[in-house]
Formats: C-alpha cells, structure tokens, sequence
C-alpha cells in the first residue's frame, strides 16, 4: 500500500472558557480547555475520522466529494489555504498522510 499526503484545513476559535477546534474538509470538530489542546484533539479526531472511511471503504469518494487533493509527494509546509472564515477564528494547514487514493491522484 502506497501513502500520499491530502492538506486539510484546521480552524480555531476561542469560545468563553474553551478552544474549539474543526476540520473545515471533514467538518469534524472538537474543543480543549487550551489552544495545544484543542490542537491535539482535532488532529486526533481527524486521524480517526480518516481511519474509519479506509476501514469502511469510502475515503475516496468523501475526500473526493469534498474536492481533497492527493499529493504523492509530502507538499511543502510554507502552504497557504484560502477558506473563508469568521472573525476571531483564525485557521492553519495541516498537512494528513493517507493511503494512495486511486480516482483522486
């Protein structure tokens, strides 16, 4: 099995006393009592999201109804992403290996 790498997007905005976090392309989401936290939660939550779809078979396809690239080649990290976002959230790429989708690459 081949690996490649999809960039996603990670969103962040501070909610009274919580961060909460989201996968922008998953539409995945959780929250930490710190920014580190909520990090690693979402990161976390996006690994297990991805996870289920190749256990279940439909990564490709979500991935490909969500327009997700496929690299072949780990993209460099200087990456800009252009999502539209509210104010008071601010967003960074976040850069996934997955295994090699087929119809995507």
């Amino acid at each position: 099995m081949h690996k490649g790498y999809i960039v996603l997007t990670l969103a962040f905005e501070k909610k009274d006393r919580r961060w909460i976090a989201r996968c922008v392309e998953l539409s995945t989401g959780t929250f930490g009592r710190t920014l580190s936290e909520a990090e690693k939660r979402i990161k976390e939550a996006v690994l297990l999201h991805l996870n289920t779809l190749e256990d279940v078979g439909e990564c490709e396809r979500f991935l490909k109804e969500r327009n997700v690239t496929f690299y072949h080649v780990k993209p460099k990290s200087d990456i800009t992403i252009a999502k539209p976002v509210s104010t008071g959230t601010f967003v960074q790429p976040y850069i996934q290996s997955v295994r090699e989708l087929t119809a995507v690459a």
